[in-house]
């Protein structure tokens, strides 16, 4: 097997969702991963999985809410995948921290995807590309023009974002 990024959403913002990254390579350590990583605390982590990918997506969700008590999703790539995402990103960057992609764990429909449209998105902008949904910032992830969570919600599927510094931070980790 190779190493491989998973990602976990929603964690160590605004006080809640607490998983110290130690924990994080602890729970993945117990379910038989190798050569284990972390990147910051926004859960990102480097490791061999053991066995199918998508198993131990599903494991370690089950043991952070066994061990902390919170249900979060773990979306996973390749390093590959990463690469080719980051190739993929359809807007020009001006800032990277100002331009994301949100890893999906599954690709979403065209009606998904439509639905999501009907949004205002002021100068802010996205595109779906596969399972990635690119995203552009005019003026930051802070104050977003328009309503991320609400596309992601008419997208219906559980995804994580990372702006473009961190994305590329995790293919240097894992070269």
């Amino acid at each position: 097997m190779t190493r491989r990024i998973h990602l976990v959403r929603a964690i160590n913002v605004g006080g809640t969702a607490k998983l110290p990254m130690a924990t994080w390579r602890e729970i993945a350590a117990s379910l038989g991963a190798t050569e284990i990583s972390t990147y910051i605390a926004s859960g990102n982590l480097i490791c061999v999985p053991p066995g199918d990918p998508n198993e131990f997506d599903c494991a370690l969700e089950q043991a952070v809410e066994e061990r902390c008590g919170f249900f979060r999703e773990v979306v996973s790539r390749s390093r590959e995948e990463v690469a080719a995402a980051l190739a993929a990103h359809p807007f020009e960057v001006v800032r990277a921290d100002f331009s994301h992609i949100t890893f999906l764990s599954a690709e979403p429909t065209a009606d998904a995807i439509a639905k999501a449209r009907t949004f205002e998105t002021g100068d802010d902008r996205w595109e779906v590309v596969g399972r990635e949904m690119h995203i552009r910032y005019a003026d930051g992830a802070g104050r977003p023009q328009m309503k991320d969570a609400s596309i992601g919600r008419a997208l219906g599927v559980a995804g994580t974002a990372r702006n473009l510094n961190t994305v590329q931070k995790l293919l240097d980790l894992t070269a």
